[in-house]
């Protein structure tokens, strides 16, 4: 598996990018905390670089309306298209068009499911999910000193991230040192506040014990961490863990709620992915998949965190 790690500063894509170009770019959602990191990433950093403008659309969470967004792309012959997928396991048809229209095709943080089989000029930016899952849930059970029962929020289950956090969460849990974990509760809250809100608050109500939220992602993460609150639970008797270490995360954090995130470099991820864009419309080689490794944030080190988002 071909990959290349990348510090902050996404340096080793910078190189000889400048060059007049017109990138098309369709995320899957404006209305989400980390993609709107990840996309202000891409904007301000094009801004840097003299003659690259990007044009972005909103998918508004639909699979047809971002397909329709590529093919528009395709049809205004920009240099190159960037895709955060509304759905993992819809990319093939994706690189298929792209690929046979001779665009450039880069995926940025959503893993797409051909990632392995990606066409010439395509290529996946972002950061390894194994890495999130397993960090999030090897400093709960450092926590829990081994020992307690878990409640998992997951993700869209369309998303590869989901699927690949959730495991990570059951991967360290069978180990030796963290055997003494159960999961009591595994439920999707679709990586929204307000559902995980609704979802915490059904568990409390159904009297489910637990000893730590486990979430895929910060924003399920302070949803739970509200209901809790409006339960009557002490943040003390109760570890959260979420991803992403948004601001808002870093802020519940601060406060003495959230015990747990996992930074997942947004900007980053959106620099790779314009660089990446860049040289492949340039005919240059890209490696197929580059990956911004992923950080443990806990209250020790929060303070290095708070300047990053």
């Amino acid at each position: 598996m071909k990959k290349l790690l990348l510090g902050i500063a996404v340096s080793a894509l910078m190189s000889g990018s400048a060059m007049a170009a017109n990138i098309g770019v369709s995320m899957a959602q404006f209305d989400d905390n980390f993609l709107t990191v990840l996309r202000n990433g891409m904007q301000e950093y094009a801004k840097t670089l003299d003659g690259v403008t990007l044009q972005v659309e909103d998918a508004q969470n639909d699979v047809a309306k971002q397909q329709s967004q590529i093919q528009n792309f395709i049809a205004s012959k920009v240099d190159a298209i960037i895709v955060n997928a509304v759905d993992t396991d819809a990319t093939a048809a994706m690189s298929k068009i792209a690929a046979e229209a001779g665009i450039p095709l880069v995926y940025v943080n959503r893993e797409p499911a051909n990632v392995n089989e990606l066409p010439e000029k395509q290529a996946f930016v972002a950061s390894n999910e194994v890495e999130s899952g397993t960090l999030q849930t090897k400093e709960v059970c450092r926590l829990l000193k081994g020992q307690g029962k878990l409640v998992v929020m997951m993700g869209e289950l369309s998303n590869q991230a989901a699927r690949q956090r959730t495991q990570d969460v059951h991967d360290v849990i069978a180990t030796d040192e963290c055997k003494g974990l159960t999961i009591v509760e595994e439920q999707t809250a679709n990586w929204q506040r307000t559902q995980g809100v609704d979802l915490m608050t059904n568990w409390l109500s159904a009297g489910i014990e637990f000893d730590a939220v486990v979430s895929n992602n910060d924003e399920m993460a302070i949803g739970a961490i509200q209901a809790l609150k409006a339960a009557g639970r002490s943040m003390d008797s109760v570890v959260v863990a979420g991803v992403d270490a948004t601001q808002d995360a870093l802020a519940a954090m601060g406060a003495g709620d959230l015990d747990v995130t996992v930074f997942q470099n947004a900007a980053g991820q959106g620099q790779g992915a314009v660089d990446a864009a860049l040289k492949l419309s340039k005919g240059e080689k890209v490696e197929s998949k580059v990956y911004v490794p992923f950080e443990l944030v806990t209250p020790d080190n929060l303070s290095n965190y708070q300047s990053k988002n």
